[in-house]
């Protein structure tokens, strides 16, 4: 799937940045592996700590406190500091709980919540569940939003 997308942003000309936690600079280290994606990749900022998602990104103490860091609100917020820091013209933020430890029964391993889109536009936010090791849950997360930006780009 980074094939098919790293060949629409060249084609079109637009440009791409992620937020990354639970997949840890995965989907990038995915994305630079192909030649020529400095054309249109700026980069992934791996956020991994609250401390990183407030600084670095804006994500309110309140809705890390309140919400979590594995959360539709909190997805939304790393996703709009990562589109106001970066000025891409796509962008994913992607948090989950990739095991083996840290699930609950409100959010068991698995539970990832992912933020996408367009700069100025409202991005598609949800949440899906994965089962498997933690290097299958991050493996399958990237693959499975890579997918859903390819199905945005179409």
């Amino acid at each position: 799937m980074p094939i098919k997308i790293h060949e629409w942003m060249q084609e079109h000309h637009k440009t791409l940045a992620l937020a990354e936690s639970c997949t840890g600079g995965l989907m990038a280290s995915q994305i630079t592996a192909l030649p020529g994606a400095s054309t249109y990749f700026l980069g992934s900022l791996v956020t991994y700590s609250n401390h990183l998602k407030e600084v670095i990104l804006g994500v309110s103490s309140a809705t890390l406190q309140q919400e979590g860091s594995v959360s539709p609100k909190a997805v939304l917020e790393m996703w709009q500091g990562l589109m106001q820091k970066t000025g891409a013209d796509y962008g994913i933020a992607v948090s989950g709980i990739a095991g083996p430890s840290g699930g609950s029964e409100q959010k068991p391993v698995g539970t990832i919540c992912y933020a996408l889109g367009s700069k100025n536009s409202t991005p598609e936010v949800d949440t899906f569940h994965l089962e498997g090791d933690r290097q299958a849950i991050i493996f399958l997360t990237a693959q499975r939003l890579f997918a859903r930006l390819w199905k945005h780009l179409q």
